[in-house]
């Protein structure tokens, strides 16, 4: 009798030792709370990204709490470094980037890169948007470019971001697939997108890169026109404004943003993080934050995401090199 007895209860010691490996698996995918950390300052893209999707989940109610760190400091290197070196207590965080992770990348200003991080994915497209003075000369991109071709000096560029970043990056691209030279676009830095645009209508420039969310609200008020757009299709908030593409420029052109895990996070959180995203798409709460800031949905979930990645590293990295911001 000890002995049957002694058996049932290593049996049931078995069965419990393989039970609380699955336990606590489930338990690790359960999310009831997210830290966003943001490595900027208030009020930016990556600042407005992460509070924008944090209330739109808990808002509804796919998450109890969402709390927000801003962390600026080396382009977004700071806030990297620090989710790497503290990973093991980072499970319950999500770190918010963009195009630039690339970009800085590429340029050596922070030796990490996506590829340190766990990837959970891309969530919006804040497209690009070619835009001109209301009472500009141009009427479409085609004239733009005809100008250019003629005297490149006639068309100058505005841009928020410095040579070589995302604002001189994607009217470079479009030049040259419009068959011209990209090193020969005068391209006008500012370090504000407001600024840039106080250029642009000062007619200090002639045209601004700039993002459509941003571009749209201008465009409303009447005081810029957008040409064009560097998505595939029309976007339903500007139905009016043809892409770069039926410009008759093979190039297309998404600023991403999404979310990055710390390297390790178990993919079963991984996971009910990608899941967590997917289900806010559907949300009345989503929809109304994305409309009001002229995002567009991009859900590019774990591996379909480190693809895209890699996709648009390769496609900045060759016209950088071609402009000679790298090597």
């Amino acid at each position: 009798m000890r002995e049957i007895w002694l058996g049932r209860l290593m049996l049931l010691l078995a069965l419990v030792s393989f039970a609380v490996p699955v336990n606590v698996t489930l338990a690790a995918a359960e999310v009831k709370e997210i830290h966003f950390l943001i490595p900027g300052g208030a009020g930016g893209g990556w600042d407005g990204t992460a509070r924008g999707v944090g209330k739109a989940l808990r808002d509804a109610g796919l998450i109890e709490e969402a709390s927000f760190e801003n962390m600026s400091g080396g382009g977004g290197g700071k806030a990297l470094n620090h989710l790497i070196s503290t990973a093991k207590r980072q499970q319950g965080t999500m770190l918010v980037n963009s195009t630039p992770i690339i970009i800085r990348s590429l340029t050596g200003v922070f030796p990490q890169s996506f590829r340190d991080l766990t990837p959970i994915a891309a969530v919006i497209a804040d497209y690009a948007a070619m835009v001109v003075a209301n009472d500009s000369k141009y009427q479409t991109l085609e004239q733009v470019l005809a100008d250019f071709k003629k005297d490149p000096r006639s068309v100058k560029v505005a841009g928020g971001s410095v040579k070589g970043g995302m604002d001189h990056l994607v009217p470079a691209m479009i030049i040259k697939g419009a068959g011209a030279n990209p090193l020969d676009l005068v391209y006008v830095p500012y370090d504000a997108g407001g600024k840039a645009m106080a250029g642009l209508l000062s007619g200090d420039t002639q045209m601004l890169s700039t993002g459509f969310g941003e571009a749209l609200g201008l465009a409303k008020q009447g005081q810029v026109r957008i040409l064009a757009v560097t998505s595939d299709e029309r976007l339903t908030q500007a139905p009016d404004v043809p892409t770069v593409k039926e410009s008759g420029v093979d190039v297309s052109f998404a600023n991403w943003r999404g979310f990055f895990g710390a390297p390790g996070l178990p993919e079963a959180k991984a996971q009910a993080y990608r899941d967590l995203l997917k289900k806010m798409y559907s949300t009345p709460e989503w929809a109304e934050i994305r409309d009001k800031r002229g995002w567009q949905d991009l859900y590019k979930p774990g591996v379909e995401f480190n693809a895209f990645l890699e996709g648009q590293e390769k496609a900045i990295g060759d016209i950088m090199r071609e402009l000679g911001f790298i090597k």
